[in-house]
């Protein structure tokens, strides 16, 4: 990378303004969808992308550092400063090609990466300037739409054939991440899908308000382009065994089939109809169309409807149900300070009316004489010391208060996908249900098969999971061609 760093146009790009007023330039903001409008729609980005002036401006605030901390904090190790200076030289075609090489998802994750907690929360000028980072996420996005809004299609290098077979199980963020990398080492690669839509977590998780369904398929587009098979409506170790695969010559299998069991509070109402978990209502919605009267699919949409929970997953589930007309609000246990979701999704939803009851904890669901949710008690709590995650940990009070409700989405985290283990006794699982790994390459006790993704991390972010991927495709690679 400090071969790129030393090449002329660099040299003269870093001559053309002094780092001093660099330094000076505010943050760009990015343009939002207003509040009252954006709630009438489910599949309106909320985020509306920024202007050229805007993102060549906003890469002009890069320092093109001799030690760019930012890659440190990818995990997927884009060269940042790199795709960021061609901005500023307006070159966007060798800007999209620069990210391809280590990004199969860009456009993906330019929208739903954290990067404040990521390579933002690395740049020289937060770390030691004091200053707002540069907004890495946002120029990302912006290289990528202008590829796919341009008719145009960057294609990175593939080597030539080595006519190899491997397998993904499942086609979430870390299978694709891995079957692109793959693809570009010339392995003939197929991705095994359980479901009707090919994405996983990123089609049926993330509503398209934030991430919008045809840009999932452009990306899945340029795999294809890449020359990664896609096969759907098929459950790997149950449609086929491993080992059917075998005998047709696949010579290795990464399992990417993510965190699909949602966790439960197991108090007392809980199973009440009308009660369900996030994984139900996400999926339901924005993978099966529920909310869409030309579809099969049912799914209740209440007047009052709470969510439980303060991650990403809970923001989404309740700026749906505002979306479909609801009285929506958040129930969490921790106050808005400690909530694990982006602070720009939490900013989102206060915009869009969305009522947050921090510091409160669901104690017991009561119902209808038909057995339909109606109420919920809750429990007060405080903060006391940090616990292990650094953050205060809450404490149960006395007083309780009840609360109407005709819908409650459950949105506490999940647990891994149980199908492969179960199929694969010589699989090493901890307690928890995650597939165990070798860190350094990601494979597992079995010699051929390596792993990623919520199935090893039990639910993570899309970059971590696509993170997986790329660094268990460089430990299959070496494993098949070490003799």
């Amino acid at each position: 990378m400090n071969n790129r760093r030393n090449e002329e146009w660099r040299e003269i790009l870093r001559k053309k303004m002094p780092a001093k007023d660099r330094v000076a330039i505010d943050r760009v903001k990015m343009n939002e969808l207003d509040p009252h409008e954006r709630i009438k729609w489910l599949d309106k980005e909320v985020n509306m992308g920024l202007t050229e002036e805007q993102v060549v401006r906003e890469a002009s605030r890069c320092m093109d550092c001799a030690n760019p901390t930012c890659i440190e904090g990818c995990p997927v190790n884009i060269d940042i400063p790199t795709f960021v200076k061609y901005i500023e030289d307006r070159e966007f075609d060798k800007s999209i090609a620069s990210l391809k090489e280590s990004n199969a998802l860009p456009a993906v994750c330019g929208r739903v990466c954290p990067q404040e907690k990521q390579c933002e929360a690395n740049c020289f000028l937060q770390l030691k300037m004091k200053k707002e980072p540069v907004a890495i996420g946002y120029l990302e996005r912006y290289v990528a739409d202008l590829e796919r809004e341009s008719g145009k299609r960057c294609v990175p290098y593939i080597a030539k054939s080595n006519g190899i077979k491997v397998a993904t199980c499942g086609s979430g963020p870390a299978s694709l991440s891995f079957a692109g990398d793959m693809a570009k080492l010339g392995y003939d690669v197929t991705v095994f899908e359980a479901l009707h839509e090919i994405g996983g977590v990123l089609k049926y998780g993330i509503p398209e308000f934030r991430l919008p369904n045809s840009i999932v398929d452009f990306e899945i587009e340029n795999l294809k382009h890449l020359g990664v098979k896609f096969e759907k409506n098929f459950l790997l170790g149950r449609t086929s065994s491993f080992d059917d695969l075998r005998e047709k010559g696949f010579k290795g299998f990464f399992i990417g089939s993510g965190a699909g069991l949602p966790n439960f509070m197991n108090i007392p109402g809980e199973n009440f109809n009308g009660i369900l978990s996030s994984n139900e209502y996400l999926t339901r919605v924005n993978l099966m169309r529920a909310s869409d009267e030309n579809y099969d699919t049912p799914v209740f949409i209440g007047k009052r409807v709470a969510v439980i929970g303060g991650g990403n997953t809970a923001m989404d589930s309740v700026r749906i149900a505002k979306r479909l007309g609801a009285e929506a609000m958040i129930i969490y246990r921790r106050s808005r300070e400690e909530m694990p979701a982006r602070v720009e999704e939490v900013k989102h939803a206060m915009e869009e009316g969305i009522v947050f009851m921090n510091l409160h904890n669901p104690t017991e669901y009561f119902a209808d004489e038909t057995g339909h949710v109606n109420k919920m008690r809750l429990q007060k709590m405080i903060l006391g010391e940090p616990d292990a995650s650094g953050r205060r940990k809450p404490v149960a009070t006395n007083e309780f208060t009840d609360v109407d409700v005709d819908l409650v989405v459950v949105a506490i985290g999940v647990s891994p996908n149980p199908l492969i283990p179960m199929v694969e006794k010589n699989l090493n699982v901890s307690k928890w249900g995650t597939i165990i790994v070798n860190e350094e390459n990601n494979q597992t006790d079995i010699n051929d098969m390596f792993a990623g993704g919520d199935i090893v991390r039990g639910g993570a972010t899309v970059i971590l999971a696509m993170g997986d991927g790329r660094k268990a495709a460089t430990g299959m690679h070496k494993h098949l061609t070490k003799n």
